[in-house]
């Protein structure tokens, strides 16, 4: 979230997109990343965009769950098994970042050696690696990481840059900064559905919030955080970073949170409203239904088709009904009815949305058995109520958490 970025650069050869493509074409893209061991890995696709993810966790204590600030430590421990961890924030979190893939199959492999280095890591630091998106138990404190950035950050913020929160990150590559834009217009609708879909922070500071997501709502009080306005053009994106940096409600570009954005620097689009998912599967679920969005809508901008009106009172709306209910419960269906639905037939909904670019890169099938396993098991912060009403001790979450985290 706030720590020094993985290098998603992608370089485009003879780029040019044509005024009329045949539905699902999408263009060669040559991702060029490097990797944890700092060598160079370059995967060619020849028919779809590439992808990859940032999780944040939080470092507990073994026996009592509560944040410690082994940051530092982890991430040493980790780079000697060739694995580079960002140092966040606060000392008590970690992030891991994977390569640049190509395949669903890929990242779920990715992720979950991340998961396992990470969690050695910590336990070798006298520390517990736990997937959840704020700590269930009540801290004392959440020291700042020992760097200038955040310092400055921690100085300018306030209080509110010590909540430890923790989310997922999912980058996808895009031909240009102009589709970027067009395809962040395009994903404003199901942002509230992702967060809905990734709820894991229900139980904070010893008691049920009454929230799935309980980090969403800390979170906006971020000045830049939260869904994007509607952008016409780069440069009307361009503009109002420019406002906003010299209003001093962010430090740089790389503290504009809104929840999707185009990159800076480089033709990739990056999805940040997720809580961080509690299991691997999750994550592997929720970046493949991002992918597949932001292939329906380059494909949707190819054909001409126009993008939904959406009203920022109703999108603000949404958010505030997923984060509440999480999946077990009611979203808002803002690309019809502005009505609320059962947010697991909304997200059906989408599954069919998105189903054309999902067999074109063979994922059809993954996704409905990880719906089918979420239909079982639940998401995070279901995971989170269960465990809590067994006795209402926070230690049963962690330990739900903390198994979830590595499952």
């Amino acid at each position: 979230m706030f720590g020094q970025r993985h290098q998603w650069a992608i370089l485009i050869r003879r780029l040019r997109i044509p005024e009329v493509h045949s539905r699902r074409t999408y263009r060669k893209i040559r991702p060029v990343v490097r990797s944890p061991t700092g060598r160079i890995n370059i995967v060619t696709m020849a028919s779809h965009p590439t992808f990859g993810v940032e999780e944040e966790f939080l470092l507990v204590d073994p026996a009592t769950g509560e944040p410690v600030a082994v940051n530092k430590a982890v991430a040493r421990h980790a780079a000697e098994h060739g694995v580079k961890l960002q140092l966040e924030l606060t000392s008590c979190q970690i992030e891991t970042t994977t390569q640049v893939v190509s395949g669903s199959g890929d990242l779920l492999e990715e992720l979950t050696r991340l998961r396992r280095i990470a969690a050695e890591a910590a336990e070798k630091s006298g520390a517990r690696l736990l997937a959840a998106a704020l700590p269930p138990t009540r801290p004392h404190e959440f020291p700042i990481s020992d760097n200038l950035r955040y310092r400055e950050i921690a100085d300018k913020f306030g209080r509110i840059a010590e909540e430890g929160i923790c989310g997922a990150h999912v980058h996808v590559a895009v031909p240009s900064r102009e589709l970027a834009i067009r395809v962040t217009n395009r994903l404003r609708p199901w942002l509230p559905l992702f967060l809905a879909l990734t709820a894991n922070s229900a139980v904070y500071r010893d008691a049920d919030t009454g929230y799935a997501s309980w980090r969403s709502i800390v979170w906006a009080r971020w000045p830049s955080a939260g869904p994007p306005p509607h952008f016409d053009s780069v440069d009307e994106y361009d503009g109002m970073v420019r406002m906003l940096r010299r209003a001093g409600a962010v430090l740089d570009d790389g503290m504009v949170y809104w929840d999707v954005r185009p990159s800076a620097k480089f033709p990739t689009i990056e999805v940040r409203v997720a809580d961080v998912p509690a299991t691997v599967g999750e994550t592997a679920l929720l970046a493949t239904l991002i992918r597949a969005s932001v292939m329906t809508a380059l494909d949707d901008d190819r054909c001409g088709e126009p993008s939904p009106p959406l009203s920022p009172h109703a999108l603000k709306a949404a958010y505030w009904k997923s984060a509440r209910d999480g999946l077990d419960g009611e979203a808002i269906d803002l690309l019809d009815t502005h009505a609320p639905v059962p947010a697991r037939k909304l997200l059906q909904r989408m599954v069919d949305h998105v189903r054309p670019a999902l067999e074109d890169v063979g994922d059809y099938q993954m996704v409905n058995c990880a719906l089918a396993r979420l239909d079982r098991d639940g998401n995070g912060a279901m995971r989170q109520r269960r465990a809590w009403r067994r006795r209402r001790d926070v230690k049963d979450v962690v330990g739900e958490l903390a198994a979830a985290t590595l499952a």
